[in-house]
């Protein structure tokens, strides 16, 4: 039977789902969504200070945080085997 290039996700012997991962990107896309929490706020403290600096050092970041998570999930989806995390 072939997979015809889909992805399947395996799991353990306790059941909890296994998927494809680097450590790396694990860290990439938590750290990430903890950011962006963050800039967020600061973005808002920015808006409602009328700090246009600040909000846009924090939409910058956003942005970049973004876009490091996306690649990282792109390099986790293109992984067909190795470790699981």
């Amino acid at each position: 039977m072939s997979d015809k290039g889909e992805w399947h996700e395996e799991r353990d012997r306790k059941g909890h789902a296994m998927v494809p991962a680097t450590p790396r990107d694990v860290v990439h896309i938590r750290v990430g969504s903890f950011m962006l929490v963050f800039l967020f706020a600061f973005a808002v403290l920015g808006v409602i200070t009328r700090a246009p600096v600040m909000t846009g050092v924090a939409v910058a970041l956003a942005i970049a945080t973004v876009i490091d998570i996306v690649l990282a999930v792109r390099r986790q989806k293109q992984r067909s085997n190795g470790e699981a995390g």
